[in-house]
């Protein structure tokens, strides 16, 4: 079984050593209330600033993907019991958190992946997670 305390692969490649990461966006009571203060101008130009940043992104040819995420209670929960899978509605418990969501960056260091993820506008607003990617590839299992 492998260790998850390996160190992140870095890849190498024209533009010199690359590596992951994933820019998280949480949508919480605190996000939620920063919303509310928004006029529909302000919401209109949050979208508008993620637009220009995936723009921004693809240019600087950083941008592998991203996506917002729907509403959690469209949500399936997924398990396999008996070797058949189950499906079913979630979330069954109230959620104060969820993955609201994400830009997937291929970038030299954690350096610029916080520089790109400081462009977001919900920084601005709130705070957003950027994490490593592990890259398996080299993994035995």
């Amino acid at each position: 079984m492998p260790s998850f305390d390996v160190p992140v692969k870095i890849r190498r490649t024209k533009r010199g050593p690359m590596m992951k990461y994933l820019i998280l966006i949480q949508s919480n009571e605190k996000s939620l209330a920063v919303w509310e203060t928004l006029n529909q101008e302000q919401q209109m130009d949050l979208g508008r600033g993620h637009r220009t940043l995936v723009e921004e992104m693809q240019t600087a040819g950083v941008l592998v993907a991203s996506e917002g995420l729907a509403d959690p209670s469209l949500a399936k929960w997924v398990s396999v019991r008996d070797g058949q899978p189950i499906a079913s509605d979630g979330p069954f418990a109230e959620v104060k958190e969820h993955l609201a969501g994400f830009y997937l960056i291929d970038v030299e260091d954690q350096e610029q992946a916080i520089a790109w993820a400081a462009k977001l506008p919900d920084a601005a607003l709130n705070q957003v997670e950027v994490r490593p990617v592990l890259d398996m590839s080299g993994w035995e299992f």
